[in-house]
């Protein structure tokens, strides 16, 4: 039997994933992050993007907004604004979101809060890239 570590999975809405896994992959600020048993502690934020769940019989897709991740060596949390399981991500409202962060950005003469519609706009661009992905895969 391989060594397993366990994973939690939530939001403010609701825990989106517990159980056992061989890996963990996570969008750090600064590049991916792979996590294995008994990896050393660590906390760091996350950019919003896909995490992925090695449970050794398959893996599991998952697409967060941001947040927080901490590791500790047995057990692995996401702490999520926003988690949804990546098979449920909607293309087209991603497509929409996107058209409509980068509008507002474009327009100049609009009151709009530049920091948010950008931060939508990323948001957007993780969904597709991990939809497009999910197509790769399947």
């Amino acid at each position: 039997m391989s060594m397993t570590i366990h994973v939690d999975i939530v939001s403010a809405e609701e825990e989106i994933y517990s159980g056992l896994a061989e890996m963990v992959y996570a969008p750090g600020e600064l590049g991916e992050l792979g996590i294995a048993p008994r990896h050393a502690p660590l906390v760091t934020r996350l950019r919003p993007g896909e995490i992925r769940v090695d449970t050794g019989s398959g893996e599991l897709d998952f697409f967060i907004s941001g947040g927080i991740l901490e590791v500790q060596p047995h057990v692995v949390t996401v702490l999520a604004d926003t988690a949804i399981r990546a098979k449920d991500l909607d293309e087209a409202k991603a497509l929409e979101a996107k058209k409509r962060a980068e509008e507002a950005l474009a327009n100049k003469a609009s009151d709009i809060d530049y920091a948010k519609a950008q931060a939508e706009l990323v948001e957007a661009a993780a969904q597709l890239s991990a939809i497009s992905r999910l197509r790769k895969k399947r």
